[in-house]
């Protein structure tokens, strides 16, 4: 991976290098290895370069052979080659990058629907007068953007703009959002004027300063889905899943691979082995030193049937503390879980003995994996069930029954669209409107009614457009690249996500078991005690921390007389929180990290911002 920045002026004035060299030095955690500018008057790139292909050449920003062309680019073309082989055209060197010259000068914009891979980049065409930005098909990759009547600028992450936003604010509009998301849904961001650029959308900037976006691709609506029996569905992702696993081994440097010991990774693992010959990988997990969250040694066990190199790490509330506000720094906005410092940590250690790491990710919000999804049906119908009962059962339950009480907070929601969100969502709606004073002032709520077909193919479309493009996605990429490792999901191959929503949904939630298809095709590798086990995840065990350790942190920044969290909420619904948990009569940790989150995410912002 690398990190890219941009800057077209609508005045008529050159673009200083010396601007494009402060907004990319903040990118330097993403290209450590080259660093490179590209100015023409009122335009310029730069780039700060992770060499994965091609490593001694490949340099960017680059200029196509026409000359009229320049490109500045973050990701991998994983089917580089194979696209090669069918342009003629004049290459001067071996890697991805010129390849994607070579498609737009062939094909022009409409080229990038002809990419596999995960990629955000940037092409600049003199002889039209337009900027073109392209961000991949699941938003594995990041792309941001910031527009004026005088200026548009764009860059991979948010801290890269501030040198040209004369004086960044906090979006406040953005609370809600995130009390509803734990993460800023697309195309807002917690800046004021900060956007992304949305998941499988392509942008275009003209000399007059319009903007233009739209769509490139979307996921197979119901008309498309494929009529096969189960037997044939394990066999198609089977093919599927090898074909990706195959194509993200493409690189010139070793390759790793996360192994929690779930189904997941250890399946991901199982294929690289095989594609390998079970020969030269490294894997990599993390522990909490909680038997209750701990899965390391489901992840030896796995590592043992694979023929693995495995390494582990423990990840400790010090490391939350020390590791806390540089990470959100990283993240450019509050941590969305508790897990975003394990997998920091696990990248740390991952970038010991690799440079590029595989994971599992996309795998439950494709094909169903959360418990929730069996009660998809549930969710589309509570609505005929007044909400107000089951927000006091939810009232009374005790901290011991937390899966109960996420899902009847859920299950109370006024609306299908919130009651969607709400599985995921810290606060209900009730719960945001009083801690902020009132309703939202914007509706986000589209990824949630665009959806078709029954309520599970709905429920999963929607987590695809938000839980994982704008929470799990941005963490996987923000974690590995302030480690300066380059992750790459095989889930996340658009030809196996367009697979999942041309399958029908008695595949993935079967006979009471989430995932089904899945864990089908994993009986073909790994023994039947590691598929079969209850699905843990990447848990934190901050419930214990937030009563131990970490609770007078939490009392002190969200309490305090300079908090954020306090100018901005109701301090004593805040307050209440904080003792219902200590006291252990509620399981309150969800909440309490959403806030906790904010508030050191705003401190840390403040502190580099001002310094």
């Amino acid at each position: 991976m690398c990190g890219i920045v941009g800057v077209r002026r609508f005045d008529g004035g050159p673009v200083s290098k010396e601007l494009l060299t402060d907004m990319s030095a903040a990118l330097h955690h993403r290209g450590p290895d080259d660093h490179g500018l590209w100015c023409d008057g009122p335009v310029g790139f730069a780039h700060t370069r992770l060499s994965i292909i091609d490593l001694s050449a490949s340099a960017q920003p680059m200029t196509g052979v026409t000359g009229t062309t320049h490109l500045t680019f973050n990701g991998e073309i994983l089917n580089y080659r194979e696209l090669r082989r069918d342009l003629d055209y004049p290459f001067t060197t071996r890697g991805d990058t010129e390849v994607l010259l070579a498609i737009y000068e062939r094909y022009g914009a409409a080229g990038v629907s002809r990419l596999r891979g995960q990629f955000a980049y940037a092409i600049h065409d003199s002889a039209t007068g337009e900027t073109h930005l392209f961000r991949d098909r699941l938003g594995i990759l990041p792309l941001y953007y910031y527009a004026t009547d005088t200026v548009f600028a764009f860059a991979s992450e948010i801290k890269a703009l501030y040198p040209l936003i004369e004086a960044p604010r906090v979006d406040t509009v953005s609370l809600h959002d995130f009390l509803a998301h734990r993460s800023v849904p697309a195309p807002y961001t917690f800046i004021e004027g900060v956007r992304k650029v949305p998941q499988g959308h392509h942008l275009v900037v003209r000399a007059d300063g319009t903007i233009r976006i739209e769509a490139y691709w979307k996921l197979p609506d119901p008309s498309e889905e494929l009529d096969v029996s189960p037997a044939a569905a394990v066999d198609l992702l089977d093919q599927a899943l090898r074909e990706s696993v195959r194509d993200a081994l493409t690189a010139d440097v070793p390759v790793g691979a996360y192994l929690s010991g779930g189904v997941d990774s250890s399946l991901i693992c199982a294929l690289v082995a095989r594609e390998r010959g079970g020969a030269g990988l490294h894997t990599f997990s993390a522990g909490f030193g909680d038997s209750r969250v701990d899965e390391t040694h489901w992840a030896r066990k796995a590592a043992l049937i694979v023929g693995s190199d495995h390494h582990e790490t423990t990840v400790t509330a010090s490391h939350f503390q020390d590791e806390w506000a540089r990470l959100s720094w990283h993240r450019d906005a509050p941590l969305s879980e508790p897990a975003d410092v394990a997998v920091y940590r696990l990248a740390q250690l991952a970038r010991e003995h690799v440079k590029v790491v595989l994971s599992g990710e996309g795998s439950d919000e494709l094909f169903g994996g959360y418990p929730k999804y069996q009660f998809a049906r549930a969710t589309r119908l509570a609505g005929m069930i007044p909400g107000g009962p089951l927000r006091l059962l939810e009232q009374r339950l005790p901290a011991s029954r937390a899966r109960l009480t996420v899902a009847l907070r859920a299950l109370s929601e006024p609306t299908y669209a919130e009651r969607m969100r709400g599985w995921f969502a810290p606060f209900t709606t009730r719960e945001r409107d009083r801690l902020l004073g009132g309703p939202a002032q914007r509706g986000v709520l589209d990824p949630y009614l665009a959806g078709r077909g029954d309520p599970l193919r709905r429920m999963l479309h929607a987590d695809v457009h938000t839980w994982l493009a704008d929470n799990l996605l941005e963490r996987g990429d923000r974690m590995s690249m302030a480690a300066s490792l380059e992750l790459r999901p095989p889930f996340l191959d658009h030809r196996v996500a367009e697979l999942a929503f041309r399958l029908p949904s008695g595949v993935k939630v079967r006979g009471g078991s989430s995932k089904w298809i899945v864990k089908e095709l994993a009986r073909k590798h790994l023994p039947v005690d590691l598929v079969d086990r209850p699905k843990v995840g990447f848990k934190v065990p901050l419930d214990e921390w937030f009563r131990g350790h970490l609770r007078e942190m939490a009392f002190d920044l969200l309490d305090g007389p300079s908090s954020f969290v306090g100018e901005h909420f109701d301090r004593t619904a805040v307050r209440r929180l904080l003792e219902a948990h200590t006291t252990g009569g509620r399981d309150e940790q969800p909440r309490i990290w959403t806030l906790l989150s904010l508030e050191v995410w705003h401190r840390e912002l403040q502190r580099r911002l001002v310094g």
